[in-house]
């Protein structure tokens, strides 16, 4: 096998066509198809089932997709490493964060970075922990912000920081002269909340679990702004960590009975390539943070 067939091969069992990775490849149908009966000749096993309309993978097929995204991010670490070693590149840092950090803890030290190296590029993608966690594993980012709780053994970390999640409400609310909450009286209220993926979201889930609630769900997004503004307006309570209510007034953050303690970690892939630029941000923000 070459790692050409090895793209082929990755590109057919994502579109799950041979006429959309051709075309995404940008290659004709009838080359890629050769190149795939290459490839399975060479392992000497079918791995693709092409007797329905949509094609599958077979049992064969699955085993050597993981193997086949290993080896090709083994081959781009190898050539970025090569590149700096050529000094043929300024670098770049691609990483992922929540969005609550990403709107209040992170941007004073992302601007500290970029003055510290100003040629470098910074990549900074937003999206909830189980997203990074995954994109991450898969290469698509080379730093993520996330729960250290149930880190996947092939990620390494490091702490971050410890932050309390807290109720939030509205100046106006009820409840928003209470000096502390429980589960029970913040289940019964009308929620908004991130959409599943994201930590806070995980952290209700469980709680719900655990207590065999149904929570009040009014909303549910992935953006800030809207459940600030929706908490603002009394139309809903949350929960979100607290620094997010220092930096907006109009919030009251109220504690819960059984206090709830966050611990953020940075991570990365452990066996994955850390550029130089990558390993100055890690520095950079332990540094700083």
């Amino acid at each position: 096998m070459d790692l050409r067939q090895l793209r082929y091969f990755i590109s057919v069992a994502e579109h799950r066509s041979f006429t959309k990775a051709a075309s995404t490849l940008h290659i004709a149908q009838p080359a890629l198809s050769i190149a795939i009966k290459k490839l399975e000749a060479s392992v000497g096993l079918p791995l693709f089932d092409r007797n329905e309309r949509q094609v599958h993978l077979t049992h064969e097929g699955e085993v050597l997709l993981p193997h086949a995204y290993r080896i090709l991010q083994h081959v781009e670490d190898a050539s970025t490493e090569m590149a700096e070693l050529r000094g043929l590149q300024k670098g770049e840092v691609r990483v992922g964060v929540p969005g609550m950090l990403g709107s209040y803890f992170f941007p004073s030290l992302l601007m500290g970075f970029k003055s510290k190296y100003p040629d470098l590029t910074l990549i900074v993608v937003e999206a909830g922990t189980q997203s990074i966690r995954q994109m991450l594993l898969d290469g698509e980012l080379d730093i993520g912000v996330i729960h250290s709780q149930d880190v996947p053994a092939t990620l390494e970390t490091t702490h971050l920081i410890s932050s309390q999640m807290v109720a939030v409400t509205s100046k106006d609310h009820p409840l928003a002269d209470v000096k502390s909450m429980s589960f029970d009286d913040f289940f019964k209220e009308e929620l908004v909340m991130f959409k599943k993926g994201y930590f806070h979201r995980e952290f209700i889930d469980r709680i719900c679990v655990e207590r065999k609630i149904t929570p009040h769900l009014s909303f549910e997004t992935n953006l800030l702004a809207m459940i600030l503004n929706i908490v603002r307006h009394g139309f809903a309570i949350t929960a979100l960590l607290e620094m997010v209510t220092e930096y907006e007034p109009s919030l009251v953050p109220i504690p819960f009975e059984e206090p709830v303690i966050l611990d953020i970690a940075m991570a990365w892939r452990k066996h994955g390539y850390l550029s130089l630029a990558d390993r100055a941000f890690i520095d950079f923000i332990q540094q700083n943070k």
